[in-house]
């Protein structure tokens, strides 16, 4: 190699370790002001904006999801995700098409093509407008560069070299007919589970149920992270669950959950349909992992095994498995569903690795 090209290839290798020093630096530092949103002006209206427009994203849900990103945003869990990772050498125009189910539900996207040294295309869903390109103002902000590496798509997207799409099992088929030919990652709907094991017994912890009903209720159950379905062994009683979604009865002042909850707990008294209603959620034995809002399905089950067995076979329609046992493979603890670390990927694909793949 000449000296003009070792010339070229080193003052690539510098500029890149700079720009990673700046995206990490801007990210880090408006960690605290995603962590109390409410006290910065840009992102007040745009947490206005946000539930004006999408009655399902209240107050108290936006701030949840804004702190889980100031958390991620901390200096230290940046410098520990990206270490091996590389940062690109020539940056590639990454599409990112978000979900809008829970609030800004497309930032680790936006973060780890970032983080990858790419550049970021995204269309936003229409049900979240307004918090994504919040925080990317105050990251310009803070570093101007990054203006040249973050677009938001008004209408159709374009001249893109990767794409990573989130959507249903229906959009998912139109995702794979338009972009298939391209460096892909495409998801479709998924839900959360948890198995109950009998805490007298070997290999288990203690049950925390206001924990289990933050898995379940946190988001109002919009997440795929949410737990829309328990295992539980014969017999359970269901009495500290119940009591447990107490602390959930301010969803009933909520018009939206509130009208779900009262429709399906008609339909199931007209159908004579036997279900549990605990005040805030109506619990049915039902082997189906999906469930509508306000609902919580259940399966008693005798071997543990054959739950292990279960899950493996519906692994591809599950997020993640939360339980007190330590007999299921993966499983995360009771009350930890919600708080997924930076590198916890969305249907367990590895979102850098491809990142750096392309």
């Amino acid at each position: 190699m000449d000296r003009k090209l070792l010339t070229i290839f080193a003052y690539k290798i510098k500029h890149n370790y700079r720009m990673k020093n700046k995206i990490i630096s801007a990210l880090s530092s408006i960690s605290s002001k995603l962590s109390n949103g409410l006290e910065d002006e840009k992102l007040s209206v745009a947490i206005r904006k946000s539930y004006e427009d999408n009655p399902w994203f209240d107050a108290n849900s936006i701030d949840l999801a804004l702190k889980s990103i100031g958390n991620w945003l901390r200096k230290e869990n940046l410098d520990a995700f990206t270490k091996n990772y590389c940062f690109a050498k020539d940056p590639k125009r990454v599409a990112v098409i978000c979900a809008g189910n829970i609030p800004a539900v497309g930032f680790h996207d936006m973060l780890c093509v970032l983080l990858s040294g790419n550049k970021l295309l995204c269309k936003l869903s229409s049900q979240d407008k307004y918090l994504l390109p919040a925080i990317a103002e105050l990251l310009i902000e803070k570093e101007p560069a990054l203006r040249d590496y973050i677009e938001f798509a008004e209408d159709r997207i374009k001249d893109f070299d990767a794409v990573i799409a989130t959507g249903s099992n229906n959009t998912r088929r139109y995702f794979d007919y338009y972009f298939g030919s391209y460096p892909n990652i495409i998801r479709h709907s998924r839900t959360s589970v948890g198995v109950i094991a009998d805490e007298t017994q070997p290999e288990t912890s203690p049950i925390n149920y206001s924990l289990l009903m933050d898995d379940i209720l946190t988001y109002k159950g919009l997440g795929c992270r949410n737990v829309s379905k328990l295992y539980v062994p014969e017999g359970f009683d269901f009495r500290p669950l119940i009591e447990a979604s107490r602390h959930y009865e301010s969803y009933l002042d909520h018009n939206k959950y509130r009208n779900n909850y009262d429709y399906y707990k008609t339909i199931y008294i007209m159908n004579n349909v036997k279900f549990v209603d605990s005040g805030v959620l109506s619990i049915l034995e039902n082997k189906s992992l999906f469930n509508n809002v306000s609902i919580l399905h259940y399966e008693y089950y005798n071997d543990i095994e054959k739950v292990i067995k279960d899950i493996e076979i519906e692994k591809d329609n599950i997020q993640c498995v939360v339980s007190n046992s330590s007999l299921i493979p993966n499983a995360i603890e009771i009350g930890q569903a919600q708080n997924p670390n930076l590198n916890e990927f969305a249907d367990n694909v590895d979102t850098m690795k491809f990142l750096n793949s392309i």
